[in-house]
C-alpha cells in the first residue's frame, strides 16, 4: 500500500513539475514576442536619466531633451538642450542597434547648459537597447544603461505638410509679377526636415529644424540659377528671410516668420488644393 502510494505520488510530482516548466516556457515566449513586437521607431524619447543622474526639470532648461526614429529613412533627428542634432542609424536582430556620427547645430548655449556632448558621445557607443512599458534604455554590452528615455507624444507640428503662400514682405503686400510663373512660397516636409518653394525666378530646397517655443531655423538652402530679367521681383530679399528667421507663430491660416520679437520678416497664408 505504502509503495502504491509512493507512486502515486511520484507521478504527480511528475506531472506538476513537467507543468510548471511548460507554463514558464510558454511565459518566457509569450514576454519575448511581446518585446519583439515593440517598435521603437516613429516615438519621441524623452531623456530621464544619463549616465545614472536623473535629469532634473531645471537641468532640461524647460525644453525636453529627446530624439525620434524615422522608420521610413533611418533617420535619427532630435533636441540636445540647446541643439538640434541628426544622423542615421541601424536596427538589427536581437534588440541591436547602431548610428552614425550625429552632426548637430552649432548655437552658442548659455554658461552651465546641459552638457549636450556627453549625450551625443553615447549613440557613437550604444550597440543595444531593451525596453521595459514605456521606458528606452540604450546599452553597451550587458552593462548598466547609458542612457533612459521615456515614451512622449510626437505631435505633428501645424507648420510642416502645407503650402505656404507668401502674403507680405518686410511689411508689403506681394503681388506676382508679370511673366511670373507662380507665386512665391515654401512647403515644409517632415518625412526628411526638407524645405521646397518657389522665389519669383528660381526653385529653393533645402532643411529646416524645429525645436520647442515655435523655434525654426533653415539651413543648406540653395537656388537654382535661372535668370529672369523679365520678372520684376526682389528674390535676394526673400531668400535673406530664410537666413535669419528663428521663430514663427500660427494663427488660423497665416504664418509668420520671425526674428526675435521684431516685426515679421514675412506673412504667408496656407493654401490648399483639391
Amino acid at each position: 500500500m505504502t509503495l502504491k502510494l509512493a507512486s502515486i505520488t511520484l507521478i504527480a510530482f511528475t506531472f506538476f513539475n513537467c507543468n510548471t516548466s511548460k507554463t514558464t516556457i510558454e511565459t518566457q515566449s509569450a514576454v519575448a514576442n511581446k518585446e519583439k513586437s515593440v517598435s521603437i521607431e516613429n516615438k519621441k524619447w524623452v531623456l530621464t536619466t544619463l549616465e545614472g543622474q536623473e535629469l532634473s526639470h531645471s537641468k532640461q532648461q524647460s525644453a525636453m531633451i529627446y530624439f525620434t526614429l524615422n522608420s521610413e529613412n533611418n533617420r535619427i533627428t532630435g533636441f540636445s538642450g540647446c541643439n538640434t542634432f541628426m544622423g542615421t542609424y541601424k536596427l538589427e536582430n536581437g534588440n541591436r542597434i547602431s548610428f552614425s556620427q550625429m552632426a548637430s547645430t552649432r548655437r552658442a548655449c548659455p554658461e552651465g547648459s546641459f552638457n549636450e556632448q556627453q549625450l551625443l558621445s553615447i549613440f557613437e557607443t550604444v550597440d543595444n537597447y531593451t525596453i521595459t512599458d514605456n521606458s528606452l534604455a540604450l546599452n553597451i554590452a550587458k552593462r548598466v544603461p547609458l542612457a533612459i528615455f521615456k515614451s512622449g507624444i510626437l505631435e505633428p507640428s501645424p507648420v510642416v505638410e502645407k503650402y505656404w503662400k507668401l502674403k507680405t514682405l518686410e511689411g508689403k503686400d506681394v503681388k506676382m509679377a508679370e511673366n511670373q510663373d507662380r507665386e512665391m512660397f515654401f512647403t515644409l516636409k517632415s518625412q526628411d526636415n526638407r524645405v521646397t518653394g518657389f522665389a519669383g525666378c528660381n526653385t529653393i530646397n533645402g532643411q529646416f529644424e524645429l525645436e520647442a517655443g515655435n523655434r525654426i531655423r533653415f539651413y543648406n538652402m540653395a537656388t537654382t540659377l535661372k535668370m529672369c530679367p523679365d520678372v520684376d521681383v526682389n528674390e535676394s530679399a526673400f531668400l535673406k528671410i530664410f537666413e535669419i528667421a528663428d521663430n514663427y507663430t500660427i494663427s488660423g491660416e497665416e504664418l509668420r516668420l520671425n526674428v526675435g520679437r521684431r516685426t515679421p520678416l514675412a506673412v504667408f497664408e496656407a493654401v490648399y488644393f483639391k
